[in-house]
């Protein structure tokens, strides 16, 4: 009823009756026609019509107003649960990021200690010749 009652079919429609309603009582004349000028009997329709309009087009408002609060209810409700997929997703990332910086500095701590391991070898392997060449050296001195 309330989308008939705002449509333009209607306010058309409502236009013409009402100009056909006016035409024919005057043209009528005061003597004959069933609501003469001051249209008493068609000022009471309007009346009647507007005070049936107003409630219908309140409840139709009402109506849309409820589908409007459900619409943003549902609304925050898939925000609320992206928001908390988004925080589920920024704990994932963090976990991984500290569990990478973990290995990470595991990794160093290998390659350290394989340098160390191979500089320790090469010194033990180097030694020798050192003693070797200062004790030549001294023999060829002395």
């Amino acid at each position: 009823m309330a989308a008939f009652g705002g449509s333009w079919w209607f306010l058309i429609s409502f236009g013409s009756v009402l100009a056909v309603w006016i035409g024919i009582n005057l043209i009528a004349g005061v003597s004959s026609a069933f609501d003469p000028y001051p249209f008493i009997l068609l000022n009471l329709l309007l009346s009647c019509i507007a005070a049936i309009q107003a409630p219908i087009i309140m409840m139709s408002q009402r109506r849309t107003e409820a589908k409007d609060r459900l619409r943003s209810f549902n609304d925050y409700r898939v925000n609320l649960k992206a928001e908390l997929e988004v925080r589920h997703l920024h704990e994932k990332l963090d976990y991984l990021i500290s569990r990478q910086w973990t290995r990470l500095a595991e990794m160093q701590q290998m390659q350290l200690d394989a340098m160390h391991e191979l500089t320790g070898a090469k010194k033990a392997k180097r030694a020798p010749r050192r003693v070797r060449r200062r004790v030549a050296k001294v023999e060829v001195a002395g």
